[in-house]
């Protein structure tokens, strides 16, 4: 699971109309299957009063050992899996949630989710316009979020001591890692490495505190 892979900068919104339907995709990245259906349930539980609210994710779960969870199809490829998630939500089979899914899996693009709202507008789109819309609509709120190359992480929890505080801090700040610090009586920091440097990153810390950090 370290290779790097494709996702989205950031959430983002892509809004228009075709005949009279109002299409409003919806996209962010997540790091889980428990994520990407937390932000479904949300748009879906918001926009409660749509006709349609269409779901669609791909995230990186598991391992070639094949260890996974959640719901949908999972893909297998490159020392990873996919579980893959799309649903129809009422409209047409194949019409809505497979578009969308398939705009992630054309543009090779992992641990996002995205959901397609409709307001209906009172006239039939068929198949092929309700296809093209749904795709648009992913499309667009890819584009506007902006793709980017991210590696897989991990969180690395570090306890010390006050007075090893300032050793571990330098690390972090020389490495250039993510953190969130917290200080007590002890100093907690949580920290964001990529996975292939997780290991000799914490051999660092031992040896910079003489085995005194209490890493998980």
């Amino acid at each position: 699971m370290s290779r790097s892979y494709r996702t989205v900068a950031q959430a983002a919104t892509a809004d228009f109309v075709v005949q009279g339907s109002e299409f409003i995709g919806r996209v962010r990245p997540v790091d889980s299957v428990d994520a990407a259906e937390a932000f479904v349930d949300a748009v879906s539980e918001e926009y409660a009063d749509a006709t349609h609210n269409v779901p669609a994710y791909r995230v990186r779960v598991g391992d070639e050992s094949g260890e996974n969870g959640g719901g949908g199809e999972d893909a297998p490829g490159a020392g990873r899996f996919l579980r893959e998630y799309s649903s129809d939500d009422g409209e047409p089979s194949g019409s809505a949630g497979k578009p969308a899914l398939n705009v992630l899996t054309q543009q090779e693009i992992e641990n996002c989710a995205v959901v397609v709202t409709r307001y209906y507008g009172g006239t039939n789109l068929g198949v092929g316009g309700l296809v093209r819309a749904y795709s648009r609509a992913v499309k667009e709120a890819v584009e506007a979020a902006g793709v980017v190359e991210e590696r897989p992480h991990e969180q690395v929890s570090i306890t010390v001591e006050y007075d090893d505080s300032g050793t571990v801090r330098g690390i972090l700040e020389s490495e250039g890692y993510e953190f969130e610090a917290d200080y007590q009586e002890d100093v907690s920091f949580d920290v964001r490495v990529p996975l292939e440097e997780a290991d000799a990153f914490r051999d660092r810390l031992r040896s910079a505190t003489s085995g005194r950090a209490d890493l998980e």
